[in-house]
């Protein structure tokens, strides 16, 4: 060993850690040609599966923002489909009560007294049916529309980000949908 340190001290040039002699210059050209041959064979060996899993991810990205689209697409349809239900419930009530107002309209005084009572009978029960019809239809859609939202949004999240990011965001969309509900 003492040899060896002996030798190396002998070889270096005073005042310099190591000397540029052509022994050292052919290994430093070597472990070059070496970087480069292995970054050539790693690019080659690596590209093309590396960039098929890009595109596939890509895909898989596109696929899951697509059926979130349709998702949206059909709630909107479905909410459409309540909102004309609703609007053929109050047309049909508004006909019900001018039949009734009509009917008892042409009867006799002793009638007319007896159909009043029976109007607003039948006011009052169409009125909570279709009050109750509309809570019901509302609930409904409120509660399709919120699962398929956290639905779309569980799925992106799992994947987009962690858990304490994905627990803000589940408050901050549970507050939003408790406030479009009220508003409404």
């Amino acid at each position: 060993m003492l040899k060896l340190s002996v030798f190396l001290t002998q070889t270096v040039p005073e005042g310099r850690l190591f000397a540029l002699d052509n022994q050292t210059l052919i290994q430093i050209g070597i472990q070059l040609l070496n970087g480069i041959i292995l970054a050539i064979a790693l690019s080659i060996i690596l590209y093309k599966p590396v960039k098929e899993y890009l595109r596939k991810r890509s895909e898989t990205i596109k696929s899951r923002f697509d059926e979130a689209e349709t998702s949206m697409a059909k709630a909107n349809e479905l909410i459409a489909e309540y909102e004309g239900k609703l609007k053929a419930i109050d047309q049909e009530r508004a006909k019900i009560l001018e039949e009734a107002r009509l009917q008892a309209y042409e009867e006799s005084k002793q009638i007319v007294a007896e159909a009043r009572q029976e109007a607003n009978e039948i006011k009052r029960r169409s009125l909570e049916s279709v009050a109750e019809e509309k809570k019901r239809l509302k609930e409904e859609a409120r509660l399709y529309i919120i699962e398929v939202a956290s639905h779309m949004a569980k799925r992106y999240l799992a994947e987009a980000i962690d858990e304490e990011v994905q627990e803000r965001i589940f408050e901050e969309t549970i507050a939003q949908l408790e406030e479009a509900q009220w508003r409404n």
